[in-house]
């Protein structure tokens, strides 16, 4: 007869505490998050948890909306965009 009452899901790995603060991550979860040497990872509290995960990388679309969180971007076609930095190249070099 088995208990199937409530159970909890079991942790994947435990790591020590140094006195220095620091911690070993298992090779288990360094696998699982693709975790290699100079690695980052985050640390985020949701209510009376940690969040542990490795440090993703940005977009354009992250880092504009973080400096201009009004303005959505705007698609540009290729010939937009050249013709953009053609008048800014032009503008910066002009003769006065």
């Amino acid at each position: 007869m088995h208990y199937w009452g409530n159970v909890t899901a079991m942790a994947l790995a435990s790591s020590k505490l140094t006195a220095q603060g620091q911690i070993s991550v298992p090779a288990e979860v360094r696998r699982k998050l693709g975790l290699a040497p100079g690695s980052i990872i985050e640390w985020e509290e949701q209510g009376d948890h940690l969040l542990v995960r490795r440090a993703g990388k940005y977009t354009s679309d992250d880092v504009h909306s973080a400096l201009f969180p009004r303005n959505k971007p705007t698609s540009r076609t290729l010939s937009e965009l050249k013709a953009g930095v053609r008048n800014a190249v032009r503008k910066r070099h002009a003769r006065s």
